[in-house]
């Protein structure tokens, strides 16, 4: 008995110090978004809030056009997150569930693609994006990030351990097609897949730089990260305005974790409870 308290004892322990590491850094990001630049080089450095939140907050406000950039960011973030979720659950329930000629070689050419570094195509995908006369506008972001591979990837091996085939076979019985079956029998079941995959690409769509550094040109359309680099000063850098800059913009995405986790975490335990 006093050695399993023991074990218990240590196994919280180290939960606990883990848990106080991997949020430090976000304790520090708060900390240093209260205080002046000059602060942040001082040793030892200061641990606890300034005062200098709200300055630094107004001072980001004046520099670049941080409430557009936040809007555009997050209508871009949502049509992408919810394209994906439509279109790679449809693919990969197909993958999961159906057998169609060439089902064995589509899937590893999509695991193929999946090895490829994305920064390999930047330039052929912007030369396509050019093509369609689409450089400057919202579908250069929304259209390509539509699918993906790893989503269609996540899906095919979700349903294909939790969508019970007696349960196609019913529908199929009862005279339903393929997207009845897809909206009524797939969907209830692959809505904790759904979260991740959503939270996954919700995450990486807002905290993209590169692709929307490439092919955006009008600064009325610029994301939250291509506002934020504007904050970087030619000779010197105000740091604390960086970062309280940076602190705005993953508040939304902490918001969002907390929901999709928890509705995570419920989807998980209704499944258990049913089995």
């Amino acid at each position: 008995m006093k050695q399993s308290k023991f074990t218990s004892f240590i196994l919280y322990l180290g939960l606990a110090i883990g848990l106080m590491i991997s949020m430090f850094p976000f304790y520090w990001l708060i900390v240093m978004s209260t205080r002046t630049t000059s602060d942040i080089y001082q040793f030892p450095p200061k641990l606890w809030f300034g005062g200098e939140l709200w300055n630094n907050i107004s001072r980001v406000m004046t520099q670049i056009d941080f409430f557009g950039a936040f809007l555009n960011t997050l209508f871009v973030a949502t049509a992408v997150t919810v394209l994906v979720l439509f279109f790679d659950s449809l693919a990969g329930f197909a993958f999961a569930k159906y057998e169609f000629p060439g089902k064995k070689i589509l899937f590893v050419i999509l695991l193929t693609t999946m090895m490829v570094p994305s920064q390999l195509s930047l330039v052929p995908s912007f030369v396509i994006m050019a093509e369609l006369g689409w450089v400057g506008t919202f579908k250069a972001l929304i259209i390509p990030g539509m699918v993906n591979a790893f989503g269609i990837f996540w899906i095919r091996q979700y349903a294909e351990g939790s969508i019970p085939s007696e349960l196609l076979d019913a529908g199929r019985m009862d005279g339903a097609g393929f997207f009845r079956i897809y909206f009524n029998v797939a969907l209830p079941i692959l809505r904790p897949a759904f979260a991740f995959l959503g939270a996954f690409t919700f995450i990486g769509v807002w905290n993209d730089y590169l692709w929307p550094l490439i092919v955006l040109t009008d600064e009325k359309k610029y994301t939250l990260q291509i506002a934020l680099s504007q904050l970087n000063g030619l000779y010197n850098t105000d740091y604390s305005m960086i970062i309280a800059g940076t602190l705005l913009a993953i508040i939304p995405l902490i918001i969002m974790f907390l929901f999709v986790s928890k509705q995570f975490i419920s989807d998980i335990a209704a499944g258990a409870i049913k089995d």
